[in-house]
């Protein structure tokens, strides 16, 4: 079973794209199991296949904090078929990314996140058309109004890609507002690498939006294109397996949300 997952924390652990473009090529396993279950363990929650509990790809046991986050796991393992496909279960992957690579530099997980501080995808505004700037305003402006006055993060914005730098007070006081627990900010940096932005990922943990509207943010340049030039397949199907990693951190921080804030 490990082998199935060798792949996830050997580069790297907290970016599901590239996950995505390794398991593509991984030959995927014949189901060696009947069923999978939750069970009680240390610092958590363990799931089971035949009643033995699984491990991440290092050998290392997988506790899970809820007992929600280990039935979702364990849902993930029940449905696959006769084979087994990594790329259906965002979930297990995360929890190997967090065994492996998140519990003892946690820390240094949270600040690889918050770089997007920097050079957010919410500070960079397009100039016309009037509609897409419009658009734009609607989803970002009430996070960075929610960041300004919740978190005390003033950041500044601009229009087109030229690169501006940000007051270090204002990506001191976003960064002051990042959970702590490992598997919270494993989540959160999950989220942020796929949406291009540390203050989504942060409005989400905090319960400012939800997943959709977070969801919905990340592609209003990408939804506007398509409205104006139709759907692109291949973009389609790359942004479907984004989503399924995304809904699950969205998962995570939402059943972490108290411990988190």
């Amino acid at each position: 079973m490990r082998e199935l997952f060798d792949d996830v924390p050997e580069q790297s652990p907290f970016d599901p794209q590239e996950a995505v473009r390794r398991h593509i090529r991984t030959p995927q396993r014949k189901r060696f199991y009947t069923s999978a279950g939750v069970a009680e363990a240390d610092g958590g929650f363990s799931i089971t296949l035949d009643g033995k509990a699984i491990r991440s790809p290092s050998g290392k046991p997988i506790a899970v904090p809820t007992r929600a986050i280990a039935d979702t796991v364990a849902a993930e393992w029940n449905a696959q078929g006769e084979t087994i496909d990594p790329m259906t279960m965002p979930l297990t992957r995360l929890a190997n990314s967090v065994i492996e690579g998140v519990i003892d530099r946690v820390d240094e997980v949270a600040d690889d996140a918050a770089k997007f501080l920097g050079s957010d995808l919410l500070f960079y505004r397009a100039g016309h058309p009037e509609t897409l700037v419009a658009r734009e305003a609607r989803h970002w402006d009430p996070i960075l109004f929610w960041a300004a006055d919740a978190l005390g993060a003033h950041f500044v914005m601009a229009e087109g890609v030229m690169h501006i730098g940000q007051p270090e007070p204002a990506i001191k006081a976003a960064r002051a507002a990042f959970p702590t627990d490992p598997w919270s900010v494993a989540a959160l940096h999950v989220v942020t690498t796929l949406t291009g932005s540390a203050l989504l990922a942060l409005a989400l943990a905090h319960g400012v939006r939800d997943e959709d509207q977070v969801w919905a943010a990340a592609h209003v340049d990408e939804d506007w294109n398509i409205e104006k030039w139709g759907v692109d397949e291949e973009v389609a199907a790359r942004r479907a397996a984004r989503q399924l990693d995304f809904k699950a951190a969205a998962g995570v921080l939402r059943e972490l949300k108290p411990a988190a804030g």
